[in-house]
């Protein structure tokens, strides 16, 4: 392979991380608030060590599944954990399925919070609402979603550039204002350093999403050059929002706001043109997991059925009853689970989710890296297949 085509390769799966990390309930800027910019002036430089540490375990995962060709996360779990796996596999299924209700929850949240604060509709009314959107698209317009997916991500990309750069230039001193107050509060290093620990280990679930990707290296060691280039993106994103919801840190109004995106707008420059842009990026960056979430669940606990047309024509794709009922399901449940709120289930639902990681991913990665040498010494996983095989 060409080494022009391989970057580009490693480039795009660490778009795939990038874009995977950055949908709606990150454009609200709830969860760069919540884990980073409320422990003080640390938050400048956290991210940067959250997505190091990321970067690591995505580029060992990655690696281990390019060496293997496990490019499901259920046999790259069996070959991962090796004898161990019925314990290990089994308890990583259970936490993927708490990820698959946290996060459509959170989308949920995300477009009912923005719209609450859009049209100043009840927030009860407005999740109902993105609800119904959800189920509605996640049972017939899964396809228009999945093929629309990228230019979403690479649009809410575009419009927070947009939001975040002109408002940084503009209230440049209200950083310097904000670091004096962190200064004069110090919550210390501490806090700070566990806080963005606790997002990196939730973020480590991903790597159930990235083990397909794999296949599209040439050599097990690209997946170390495409997560460092993911780092790297994922950090720079993450320190411009963190630098933009420092201009209204000082607001006494700023910690209690569900989307502080939106409040940074509303208090910046350009409002009247940044504010619904702003808004329809994000409901539709958290319509467009949710619906990927629920299809997932559907797809999951019903298949995939595809009838052929008497007439010999392309396949049709039906929606069943009980695919219908699954989808109710989901979206009633992740409805239900919205109501305890936007920044309730970021601080405390992706917490419990970190905290589960630690002894499903974190410690038994940790521990494969020194026995196996990072993967050079075998030990009873799937012998290694030759990367032109």
């Amino acid at each position: 392979m060409k080494p022009a085509k391989a970057g580009a390769i490693a480039l795009g799966v660490a778009f795939v991380w990038f874009t995977t990390h950055f949908g709606g309930g990150f454009a609200s800027g709830a969860q760069i608030y919540s884990y980073f910019v409320r422990y003080g002036v640390w938050c400048i430089l956290m991210p940067v060590l959250a997505m190091a540490y990321n970067g690591v375990f995505f580029a060992y995962s990655l690696r281990f599944a390019r060496r293997h060709q496990t490019y499901d996360y259920r046999s790259y779990n069996d070959a991962f954990y090796g004898r161990f796996a019925p314990l290990f596999s089994n308890l990583f299924e259970l936490l993927y399925l708490c990820v698959m209700c946290v996060a459509p929850a959170v989308a949920f949240a995300t477009g009912g919070a923005t719209l609450s604060q859009l049209t100043g509709l009840p927030y009860l009314l407005c999740t109902f609402f993105i609800g119904v959107f959800i189920f509605v698209v996640a049972i017939f317009g899964t396809d228009l979603v999945r093929r629309v997916a990228s230019a979403l991500s690479i649009c809410i990309i575009a419009g927070l550039l947009i939001v975040y750069v002109p408002n940084i230039g503009a209230n440049f001193s209200k950083i310097g204002e904000a670091i004096q107050q962190m200064n004069a509060q110090p919550l210390g290093l501490g806090p700070a350093l566990y806080s963005a620990f606790l997002y990196g280990t939730f973020q480590l679930s991903n790597i159930a999403v990235f083990v397909q990707h794999a296949r599209s290296f040439e050599k097990p060691e690209n997946a170390v050059k495409s997560m460092a280039l993911g780092a790297v993106l994922n950090a720079l994103m993450m320190v411009m929002v963190v630098l933009g919801l420092m201009t209204v840190y000082t607001d006494p109004e700023a910690a209690s706001q569900s989307v502080p995106t939106l409040f940074m707008v509303e208090k910046g420059v350009g409002a009247s043109f940044m504010t619904p842009l702003i808004s329809l990026l994000i409901i539709l960056g958290a319509v467009s997991t949710a619906v990927n979430m629920v299809a997932a669940m559907v797809k999951r606990v019903c298949g995939e059925r595809s009838v052929q047309a008497a007439t010999g024509q392309r396949p049709q794709l039906r929606v069943s009853k009980k695919e219908a009922a699954t989808a109710l399901i989901c979206c009633a449940m992740d409805f239900g689970i919205a109501q305890f709120g936007l920044l309730n289930l970021i601080q405390r639902a992706y917490s419990a989710i970190a905290y589960l990681a630690i002894p499903v991913i974190l410690i038994p990665y940790l521990i494969h890296m020194i026995v196996t040498r990072f993967d050079t010494k075998s030990v009873g996983q799937r012998a290694e297949i030759p990367a032109d095989h």
